[in-house]
């Protein structure tokens, strides 16, 4: 008997605050409250409480005969408890009906699969045990971040105990095979492959609403044609995509919910499928072959790889410097450090530095709250140094004076050269060169005068009689400082900003690069990013 698989995922990122070059050394949070707790509030309202519902009831109508399965990030947990407890509930509802999966990822929705096996095991480890704590099961199948995988990543999770693992059911890794197969790691056979139909998939994430499609309007009846018209040796038909899919990337006026609701009872009475968990299916599907990916696939973009998160200069820069501090992270203890680290690792923020352009440079542009690329890697790389200074005045390791000047040159190298690879109409808010020739210099100069290292601080009150002067002022400074960026204000000019968006964005043409930057950023989440994901045209237009 041939099955369904209906697979979930559910995910939100800690979206970041505009901050400047100044609030280095200053200001040590990150977070764009406003928009965190707005967008997630939306969400939950538009889709995981009203589509939670749905499925609730309809394993109430079908019983064991329609089952689904759900992966949740540890960042959308996070925010869950902060935010939206009332959500959290409604998923340990679905999970007490016996009928709902739930899979283990990364904590921290990261890349570190890529780059350093550890850290990824050490995620994949909290994520396993949160899951247990807050549903009561231990996941036994593995869903990476953005289905990332390869040969080498499938056999480190099969060291892990996981039995299954589910990916993207890639053109340039299948070939003639079929996606509707139930395949094993090349390198360990023990852990199955299940791959995702992407076509049926974006059947519904992506097309579902697109009135130019050929096949609209999407029935529940269609659908179920189409599923009879495969193959009849085929073993299962993977149906993975965003849950912000129903409600959110597809408004309830389309229709998305009725079609929900309607699935199961045309499949039961129109075919031979049933629906069943990734564990369901590998338990009474044995593979058929090996799949072999030698390099990371996953379910972004046209390509299928990695280049959504990696494609660039910016990306991987940004990438490598995080990663090259996490033995100074592992050396502390501090708690704000280390949910600083984990929220600073979410593949999102790299996403946002992605310099594509036609298709997949419109997706990548609907769920970044950045104006440009070069903003969002600007931001990002204020913040890991800020971040970075903070884990060396812990160690008490002497801070590099020059260390605020070299970093100002080496952004301005990196987006200098990348932006002679790109088309010029990558964002008509890219900077010029001269104007961020300007910018720079100027906050160079006073970052000359106010960016002294503490052990500098330290030796030059030592020396001099009038001590009392220095600390006056140093501690003046600092407390003007901590006033001007209260949380409560950065909240309340959020507030403002987001209900002054459009005349904003009028009003502001070409002034300095940081004036215009500040205007918007923190605007932009809450009108143009309902969610970070990747969420449906992310991954969806990517996998047309």
């Amino acid at each position: 008997m041939k099955t369904i698989c209906l697979y979930f995922q559910v995910h939100q990122p800690f979206r970041f605050r505009r901050y400047r070059f100044f609030d280095i050394g200053h200001d040590h949070y990150y977070y764009d409250d406003y928009s965190n707790e707005s967008i997630l509030h939306k969400v939950a309202q538009k889709c995981y409480l009203p589509a939670n519902t749905i499925l609730y009831n309809l394993i109430k109508e079908y019983g064991s005969r329609f089952k689904v399965s759900f992966s949740i990030s540890g960042t959308a947990i996070d925010q869950f408890r902060l935010y939206a407890p009332e959500v959290l509930e409604s998923f340990k509802k679905l999970a007490k009906t016996g009928y709902v999966e739930f899979l283990a990822e990364t904590y921290a929705h990261s890349l570190s699969s890529l780059i350093n096996r550890e850290e990824f095991e050490a995620q994949v480890t909290k994520h396993r045990e949160t899951i247990k704590e807050i549903f009561g099961q231990t996941p036994t199948v593995f869903r990476n971040t953005e289905l990332v995988y390869s040969d080498e990543i499938g056999a480190m999770i099969a060291d892990m105990g996981f039995k299954t693992v589910v990916t993207e059911g890639a053109k340039h890794i299948l070939g003639w095979k079929s996606p509707n197969y139930v395949y094993c790691n090349a390198i360990n056979p023990r852990l199955k492959v299940l791959l995702r139909n992407f076509k049926l998939s974006d059947d519904i994430s992506f097309r579902f609403s697109n009135k130019s499609w050929n096949e609209y309007p999407l029935t529940a009846d269609k659908y179920v044609a189409w599923l009879n018209a495969l193959d009849k040796k085929e073993q299962t038909v993977n149906i993975f995509m965003d849950y912000e899919t129903f409600g959110e990337h597809q408004d309830q006026n389309t229709g998305i919910f009725e079609f929900l609701k309607a699935l199961p009872r045309a499949v039961f009475s129109r075919s031979s499928y049933h629906f069943a968990t990734p564990s369901d299916v590998a338990d009474r599907h044995q593979p058929i072959a090996a799949i072999s990916a030698l390099h990371p696939i996953s379910w972004a973009d046209e390509e299928r790889d990695i280049s959504a998160w990696l494609g660039n200069e910016l990306q991987q820069a940004a990438f490598n410097k995080l990663y090259s501090l996490r033995q100074l992270v592992l050396k502390n203890n501090e708690a704000q450090i280390w949910e600083d680290w984990k929220n600073l690792q979410t593949a999102d923020h790299f996403y946002y530095m992605s310099t594509k352009v036609l298709s997949d440079g419109e997706v990548h542009k609907y769920f970044n709250p950045y104006d440009s690329p070069y903003d969002a890697f600007i931001n990002y790389m204020n913040i890991l140094s800020d971040f970075e200074i903070r884990l060396k005045q812990e160690q008490k390791m002497p801070s590099d004076p020059a260390y605020l000047m070299k970093l100002l040159e080496e952004k301005e190298r990196i987006i200098e050269d990348l932006s002679k690879q790109i088309p010029p109409n990558i964002s008509s808010k890219t900077p010029s060169k001269t104007l961020k020739t300007k910018t720079m210099k100027k906050e160079a100069t006073k970052a000359k005068k106010e960016q002294v290292a503490p052990a500098e601080k330290n030796a030059k009150t030592a020396e001099k009689a009038p001590a009392k002067k220095t600390v006056k002022k140093t501690t003046a400074k600092k407390t003007a400082a901590k006033k001007a960026t209260a949380k409560p204000a950065a909240k309340k000019t959020t507030a403002k900003k987001t209900a002054k968006k459009t005349t904003a964005k009028k009003a502001a043409p070409k002034k300095t690069a940081a004036k215009k930057t500040t205007a918007k950023k923190t605007a932009k989440p809450a009108a143009k990013k309902a969610v970070a994901k990747k969420a449906a045209p992310k991954k969806a237009a990517a996998k047309k």
